[in-house]
């Protein structure tokens, strides 16, 4: 072998090795954000509210169970939500016991009393939770670390970097069936 060849062959191994170097440094902290932000664990979201009971607030347990807040696993393995807790902006919070949401499903969790199933739960309250006006449901995990949040009226834009899911279109700026006189006494 000539001294060209191995002068050559020794850049030529170096460049290589200095690619090498700048992918993994490059790779590796990418696949560090992406267990960051949960793209390969399971992902659950507040993925609708309906904060103003349709018809008359007359604090009946039908119209309580008509105000819910739903939640999607947009994953596909199931998610344990024991100790979980989603909380309206006064503190008020549900607990959530010994529930596993499967994988691509959906829960409705009720302000009024009822029998929970595998699609709806149920609070167990006789008053309202969620403010007709404006309002953040904040949805936390066992450990009280904050996973999502959804508001609407002035409280819409009040949460910044954690305000994941307010802007979708269908909660957004909804009506909220006019300022019918009984919406001012709630909350």
């Amino acid at each position: 072998m000539s001294a060209s060849s191995s002068v050559t062959s020794r850049r030529l191994l170096g460049a290589v090795l200095a690619a090498g170097a700048v992918v993994g440094a490059v790779a590796l902290p990418a696949s560090a954000a992406s267990q960051d932000r949960g793209w390969h664990g399971p992902r659950v979201e507040i993925s609708a509210v309906q904060y103003d009971s349709p018809g008359r607030d007359d604090r009946s347990n039908r119209s309580l169970n008509r105000e819910w807040v739903e939640l999607t696993n947009t994953a596909r393995r199931a998610v344990y939500l024991d100790g979980w807790t989603l909380q309206d902006q006064h503190g008020r919070t549900y607990t959530f016991d010994g529930y596993r949401l499967a994988g691509r499903a959906t829960v409705r969790i009720h302000t009024g009393e009822g029998r929970d199933t595998r699609t709806d739960l149920y609070q167990d309250r006789r008053d309202y939770v969620w403010d007709n006006r404006s309002g953040t449901a904040t949805l936390r995990n066992d450990r009280g670390r904050f996973i999502d949040d959804e508001s609407w009226g002035h409280d819409r834009h009040h949460h910044g970097g954690n305000h994941h899911h307010g802007d979708r279109g269908h909660h957004g700026d909804r009506g909220h069936h006019g300022d019918r006189g009984h919406h001012g006494d709630r909350h």
